[in-house]
């Protein structure tokens, strides 16, 4: 079982990979964006396995690929949601 603190930092790696995949300029801070990991973790890691079969609680490759595309959906889902329009 993962600890906090690896949570947080994988979380954190996911939203940075979200970030790069993502074009454009996203105003978001370092906690912003490992919840944005996190998040994208429990979604597309817990589709994954739906899929690809597995356990959703261990790590695997087709958990993080899903957790960086579960990131971006979220990400693309906060943008669209929060973005202010001038």
């Amino acid at each position: 079982m993962f600890s906090l603190c690896t949570l947080a930092v994988s979380g954190f790696v996911v939203g940075m990979i979200a970030r790069f995949i993502m074009p454009g300029h996203q105003h978001i801070g370092i906690i912003r964006t490992a919840l944005l990991g996190i998040g994208g973790s429990f979604v597309g890691g817990f589709l994954s396995a739906l899929i690809f079969g597995g356990n959703w609680r261990h790590p695997s490759p087709s958990g993080w690929i899903g957790s960086v595309i579960g990131s971006v959906v979220l990400l693309i889902l906060s943008e669209a949601l929060f973005s202010r329009r001038r």
